[in-house]
């Protein structure tokens, strides 16, 4: 199975691009979208004409705003929205989706912003969602994939001195969440395959011709449960694949 994961940063607009002819070219078996900035019909309506896959979606209270979807060709045995925290579960950031070996978790992690107003909270939400990982993790491996909004290591963003501990995204606090989280049995499996590659990246700011150069951040990730390491066969960057400011990233298992 291939599974890929891509922040779409709105898909009605992305749609409007080159997605379709991205996705049918991919020819992913699971498609994990975060920032949908959309509603749930609206998500429907966009991908009415997907063939051959069943689609969930998890959108925000606020309209345009943050929200998850999931494009699957195997049912799942279930599907849940949130993470059962009321306080956490307004945005539509998580979408788990139940299948025979594992748990699949789609996630867009809060951002601190760029004047650090969520940071606070976002170490409250890291706690938290590890959390949850780990109580499903009880039951059969995870899957975790998604926009986490953070570069857990000097070598997955350009110019790492300049942003540590100033830029949201590389602050020591949000660093420590995905310590937690690697250290935690949920394994960065990029990193698993590839420990020493650099200049591979998966988001670009749009400022300053910042893809072009190639000064960029890898903050989507896909993290999976030690036990499940085994069935990993590959990791990959799709940083060809254009319309947003991220690009695909995916596992192959």
């Amino acid at each position: 199975m291939k599974l890929i994961s891509w922040n779409v940063n709105g898909l009605r607009a992305v749609a409007k691009k080159d997605f379709f002819k991205d996705f049918e070219s991919i020819d992913a078996d699971i498609f994990c979208l975060q920032e949908t900035k959309a509603q749930c019909d609206q998500v429907e309506e966009v991908l009415n004409d997907v063939d051959g896959y069943f689609v969930y979606s998890n959108s925000a209270e606020k309209k345009g705003y943050s929200g998850t979807a999931v494009l699957s060709k195997v049912e799942p045995i279930s599907v849940t929205k949130g993470i059962g925290i009321e306080e956490h579960d307004n945005e539509g950031r998580v979408l788990t989706l139940e299948y025979d070996q594992f748990y699949l978790v789609n996630v867009y992690v809060p951002n601190s912003g760029s004047d650090l107003k969520r940071l606070g909270y976002r170490q409250e939400w890291d706690k938290a969602f590890f959390d949850y990982l780990k109580s499903l993790e009880d039951k059969k491996p995870v899957l975790s994939c998604g926009d986490f909004n953070v570069a857990h290591k000097p070598i997955d963003l350009a110019r790492p001195k300049a942003n540590y501990n100033k830029s949201a995204g590389f602050m020591q606090e949000e660093i420590d969440g995905m310590d937690r989280f690697t250290q935690g049995g949920l394994k960065d499996t990029f990193r698993h395959f590839y420990p020493d590659q650099a200049d591979t990246y998966s988001w670009w700011s749009y400022r300053a011709g910042a893809r072009g150069k190639n000064v960029g951040w890898r903050i989507d990730y896909f993290l999976a449960s030690e036990s499940f390491l085994p069935s990993l066969k590959d990791a990959f960057i799709l940083n060809d694949i254009m319309g947003s400011d991220h690009c695909p990233v995916g596992i192959e298992i």
